[in-house]
């Protein structure tokens, strides 16, 4: 990535780039580009300097890297300055909308040519959840402006087993939801990243196949905790055991893990509509836009087994 032909490089942001999907995406981005001779630079950002310092990993990939903390306008506008195309990924808090706003009004004055934002499947269902109202209202915020943007809505992630769930696999080789026996068609955030860097790197004034679209993205089969329990049990080589709990006990652990009260609502709240059957129904969407089936479960498990030991 040298600096020949700076005025014609197309620059492109990755929020949450300390992530588990942001960094994906920066790995991705980076694979893309380094087989291209593409004039792209890539920005990755994260909201501390504690995690930006993480990102130092992908210096020698010729990414840059900067501080976002969407709660601090100069950061905001430090991070798009000079942006053509952005990944957004926004956390839930009760102000998110605010946050958008914020932000996609920065994207506009730096003249940003298209949004990619991480958001969830049933994001534009009635009357869905707390967490699905607000991202349906971030991809309003983001319509409204104009800029030509692409909302990639994913059901659960398989890495939440490790990033949510991991400590008591670890620790218990059991991991506690409280699921019933729903079914969720997971899906492996390394696909949902190999989507995003796809999309960000092949509309520079060709294919606008993506542009102003919505996808509804799964996995291949819709899985039940129990059967995720055995699949993990399988390739990790321990028994684990899926724990089903009252929402009363999911309350208290999440407390215990220092959740505040609004975020221990939201995930009740979205618990329960997946007790009742959200995030079970699977689509082809991925493998229209990549070519391939999605990443199995087992594969992930495969993958990742070592550090769910």
């Amino acid at each position: 990535m040298g600096n020949n032909n700076r005025e014609k490089r197309t620059t492109v942001l990755v929020t949450g780039a300390a992530g588990t999907i942001g960094s994906e995406v920066v790995k991705q981005l980076v694979s893309i580009l380094s087989s291209l001779s593409s004039n792209y630079n890539i920005r990755a950002a994260a909201h501390s300097q504690n995690k930006t310092d993480r990102l130092k990993e992908f210096g020698d990939e010729g990414v840059e890297t900067a501080n976002l903390d969407y709660t601090k306008p100069e950061t905001v506008a430090h991070a798009l300055n000079k942006v053509d195309k952005l990944f957004l990924q926004t956390l839930p808090v009760p102000d998110v909308t605010d946050i958008t706003s914020n932000l996609v009004k920065e994207a506009k004055k730096n003249d940003v040519k298209h949004i990619v934002k991480l958001s969830a499947m049933g994001a534009d269902s009635k009357p869905g959840s707390t967490i699905l109202r607000l991202h349906g209202k971030e991809e309003k915020i983001i319509e409204e402006s104009g800029i030509p943007c692409t909302f990639l809505r994913p059901t659960a992630f398989m890495q939440n087993l490790i990033t949510q769930l991991g400590h008591t696999i670890r620790t218990q080789s059991a991991f506690y939801v409280p699921a019933g026996d729903a079914k969720m068609s997971f899906i492996d955030a390394r696909d949902v990243a190999d989507i995003a860097a796809r999309i960000l790197t092949n509309n520079n004034g060709g294919s606008q196949q993506h542009v102003n679209k919505a996808y509804d993205i799964t996995g291949s089969d819709a899985l039940s905790y129990s059967h995720v329990a055995e699949i993990l049990s399988s390739e990790v080589g321990k028994k684990i055991s899926y724990i089903d709990v009252t929402e009363e006990d999911a309350r208290k652990g999440m407390k215990q893990m220092g959740a505040d009260d609004w975020s221990i609502d939201i995930m009740l709240e979205l618990f329960r509509i997946i007790r009742a059957g959200y995030g079970s129904q699977t689509t082809t969407a991925l493998e229209h836009i990549i070519g391939r089936k999605p990443i199995s479960f087992a594969q992930f498990a495969k993958d990742y087994a070592q550090v769910l030991r």
